[in-house]
């Protein structure tokens, strides 16, 4: 299985008074390592939105959270494929910071249709970029 490694930092705008992360950040750090990884699999979201009209959004989100993650810290982001569907696509991302774990996320995505917001097939080509991926 293949992985794919990004890196954000936690910035002013990602914590609360407290200094440790907001959740729903985390959700927004998810959707742009998704995003990177398509990207980084030469499939860009605006190739994917814009050209083709096609979209894939998450369907079901689980959130395990370990240890909090604090103003300045960077986070490395394991993105990896654990089953590839016909239209749909489960994806494991864990975080940590250091070496101490901090979340980890189970998501299904889906391939729709802009139109007609229905689920589609994955194009081919897409879809077998997908399968090296997957565990």
């Amino acid at each position: 299985m293949s992985t794919f490694l990004y890196q954000i930092k936690v910035h002013f705008a990602d914590v609360d008074p407290a200094g440790i992360m907001f959740y729903p950040r985390i959700f927004e750090m998810v959707n742009e390592t998704i995003e990177e990884w398509f990207s980084s699999i030469g499939f860009s979201f605006s190739k994917i939105h814009l050209e083709d009209q096609a979209g894939i959004p998450l369907v079901k989100i689980e959130a395990s959270f370990h240890k909090p993650s604090h103003l300045g810290e960077v986070l490395d982001f394991e993105l990896g494929v654990e089953h590839v569907g016909g239209s749909s696509l489960a994806l494991k991302i864990k975080a940590s910071g250091g070496s101490e774990d901090r979340f980890e996320v189970k998501a299904i995505a889906a391939h729709i249709d802009l139109n007609t917001k229905k689920a589609t097939p994955w194009p081919k080509d897409l879809k077998t970029e997908l399968e090296k991926w997957q565990e």
